[in-house]
């Protein structure tokens, strides 16, 4: 009775752990972000497991099943297209259910694109909060204006069709002159960063054309803090 989070490789297949090959060869069920994705990465492998479809459009359905096999006796695992589940994926919501109904829950360690656009941007590593994906619409806004007396580094996912708009209004919201960084296609040929002050980066996209998933990285508010450490 227990449910492993098992992190896949963000683009190259041999980011993939020995552990976690294991560990998805050993249990009695997968759920997977994507059957069609994850088959291709399992057979690459050798893994024949179950394959259960398990996303943002089915998981509120699909848990309580779910729930009931691990209280069966079996052990399962949660795996996304990409990274480690939970993290702006598939995975949340059937972690809690465990954990309310005493099943046992185990991360294993492994690929996310967040910890290295972080490092990659050479901004402040001690103290930063992670945002992933923005509204796109309804909150958008608040989100920006909430953010602004943020004074610890700050990570986005954006996609490459809303990566200059966003990186726009983070010139609106923070200052064009705010200290900023947007790597793509990580561990992928084509990975890039892209480092400089926000009136940088939009310099940048506005001749270069974006594209694969971008992470946005941006220094948080020093003068917030400096005011803060006066006020003290």
């Amino acid at each position: 009775m227990k449910l492993y989070i098992v992190p896949t490789p963000i683009g190259n297949l041999e980011d993939m752990t020995f552990r976690a090959i294991k560990v998805l060869k050993e249990v009695d069920f997968i759920l997977a972000e994507d059957t069609r994705t994850s088959s291709v990465l399992l057979k690459h492998f050798g893994i024949e497991n179950k394959l259960w479809a398990h996303h943002k459009f089915n998981e509120h359905q699909s848990v309580a099943s779910v729930i009931e096999h691990l209280k069966a006796g079996q052990i399962g695992a949660v795996i996304s297209d990409a990274g480690t589940p939970g993290l702006s994926d598939p995975g949340f919501l059937v972690t809690r259910e465990c954990i309310k109904n005493g099943i046992e829950v185990e991360c294993l360690p492994g690929a996310t694109a967040a910890i290295p656009a972080l490092v990659n941007s050479g901004l402040p590593m001690d103290r930063f909060c992670f945002e992933g994906f923005l509204p796109q619409k309804k909150g958008r806004n608040t989100r920006l204006t909430n953010l602004q007396e943020e004074t610890r580094t700050m990570i986005f996912y954006e996609s490459p069709y809303r990566v200059l708009k966003t990186l726009k209004q983070f010139a609106e919201f923070f200052g064009e002159d705010r200290q900023a960084s947007a790597s793509r296609e990580i561990s992928k040929l084509h990975n890039q960063t892209v480092n400089g002050t926000l009136a940088e980066l939009i310099e940048h996209f506005t001749h270069t054309e974006p594209r694969g998933e971008f992470v946005l990285v941006v220094s948080g508010n020093c003068c917030a803090s400096e005011s803060r450490t006066k006020l003290a």
